[in-house]
């Protein structure tokens, strides 16, 4: 997982996220935050069902000609366990360490609850929800699953709805699957700090409360 966080996001790219939501902030009293995380959940399931569904079928071809070689004849059980475990350990280490592949043994609707729950969580964990007026809007990148979840505080929800930030989660999904994720994230930070103009407009007092993007760690 660390190796993929070095991939999504290069030091350049970091350093142009905080400017964009700099920018988005300098026009409106919300407060954006910019998470990215490696993974919403370890999906300990997948790496079973990864291992199994590429171990099994190489048991099964091997043990006829290895049980060949030996007096307990060509479909012994004994023989495909012995060529089963260690290929299942093996698979399930190569699963576990390569996402594309991962990934293939998640279902979609399992890796969406992940990523919602886990933004919901770091919402409170990172305290968003500690600003003056209630105005802090997550925008929570999980990696690993390639997908977004933005989350206002009550300030913000009181007057935008939910639905509104559709449009600045999808920014960023395709240009995730465009292999741009610091483009799209900027572009859905700049959408974000539209609608918050609209409603929330810089006054004279604007601090900044929160920070501007956090880069989480492996889990």
């Amino acid at each position: 997982m660390k190796f993929l966080m070095q991939r999504f996001l290069s030091e350049a790219d970091r350093n142009k996220i905080e400017g964009c939501v700099r920018e988005a902030e300098s026009r409106t009293r919300g407060e954006i935050v910019v998470m990215v995380a490696p993974a919403s959940y370890h999906y300990p399931v997948a790496g079973l069902l990864g291992a199994a569904a590429f171990a099994l079928p190489v048991a099964v071809a091997l043990t006829p000609p290895l049980g060949g070689l030996v007096w307990t004849g060509p479909f012994n059980l004994w023989v495909f366990l012995t060529v089963m475990i260690p290929l299942f350990a093996a698979f399930h280490e190569v699963v576990k360490r390569i996402p594309v592949l991962k990934r293939c043994f998640v279902h979609a609707r399992e890796m969406e609850q992940e990523v919602r729950e886990a933004a919901h969580t770091e919402f409170f964990r990172k305290g968003l929800h500690r600003t003056r007026e209630e105005t802090g809007v997550l925008i929570y990148v999980s990696a690993f699953e390639r997908r977004v979840w933005v989350l206002g505080d009550r300030g913000i929800a009181a007057k935008i709805p939910e639905e509104q930030w559709q449009a600045a989660a999808a920014m960023i999904v395709q240009a995730i699957r465009a292999g741009r994720p610091a483009e799209g994230i900027c572009r859905a930070v700049a959408e974000v700090g539209r609608i918050l103009q609209e409603k929330f407009p810089v006054g004279p007092d604007n601090p900044d409360e929160l920070k501007n993007l956090i880069i989480e760690g492996p889990p």
